[in-house]
């Protein structure tokens, strides 16, 4: 943490920076707004409130089973917001997110300015669904969670 009191990475590739300070929240969309993933990479789940985004997508991605947020006009990107991240468990979601994904600031609401990570590469047509993640590769999804965050 700098003298601003912004959280300041020293890990090679991390997209944090000087941007994220103590008190930020975080929108997630995908595999992260599931409790069971949460526990996996960070060890708890922290306080979810639900969360829409106008004219974004959580957009299908090809090979894989998590989405990539993207501008849609006319969209509605459902999710959660993620309050009381600790600096350590925001580096480890950053790790965790692969390279194609950009952590920019969006506004779910008027008064409400959190921070998300959009996708920046190619997407499908369709758009990713929460249930049918879940019904589908949730368990397996956190089996590889679990490992991942073995080898960090």
């Amino acid at each position: 943490m700098d003298e601003s009191g912004a959280n300041v990475s020293t890990e090679p590739g991390q997209r944090l920076g000087r941007s994220i300070a103590n008190g930020d929240q975080l929108f997630v969309y995908g595999t992260l707004q599931f409790p069971e993933v949460l526990v996996e990479l960070i060890g708890r789940c922290p306080e979810l409130v639900a969360a829409e985004l106008t004219g974004w997508r959580a957009a299908a991605l090809p090979g894989r089973v998590y989405p990539g947020l993207v501008p849609a006009r006319g969209g509605i990107a459902r999710g959660v917001v993620l309050s009381g991240l600790d600096t350590g468990e925001w580096a480890v979601l950053d790790a965790f997110e692969d390279d194609e994904y950009e952590l920019r600031r969006v506004r779910p609401g008027p008064a409400m300015s959190v921070w998300t990570y959009v996708w920046t590469s190619v997407v499908a047509q369709d758009d990713w669904y929460a249930e049918r993640f879940a019904a589908e590769h949730l368990g397996t999804f956190v089996a590889r969670c679990a490992e991942w965050r073995r080898l960090l």
